[in-house]
């Protein structure tokens, strides 16, 4: 994958494969050690749930969607549902 900015992922809503919009990136966790990306924190739609995706949410009610289920990021961040 190329090199994206981070500041060029700020608001970038959030498809699964399948077409499905789920909601708009919020935040991105990493390792601040070892750089490692982690989760992407994900302001859900309204009709969107954490079970629909076995995820945990976090205080704020946001999905923590592991980094390894991006599959592109383009208009939008493609992840695997």
């Amino acid at each position: 994958m190329s090199e994206i900015l981070a500041e060029n992922l700020s608001g970038k809503a959030v498809m699964g494969a399948d077409g499905a919009e789920l909601g708009m990136l919020y935040n991105i966790t990493m390792d601040i050690k070892t750089g490692e990306l982690h989760d992407l924190v994900v302001t859900p739609n309204d009709d969107i749930t954490a079970a629909d995706f076995g995820l945990e949410l976090d205080d704020e009610n946001r999905l923590r969607m592991p980094v390894s289920r991006v599959q592109a990021v383009k208009d939008y961040i493609v992840v695997q549902r």
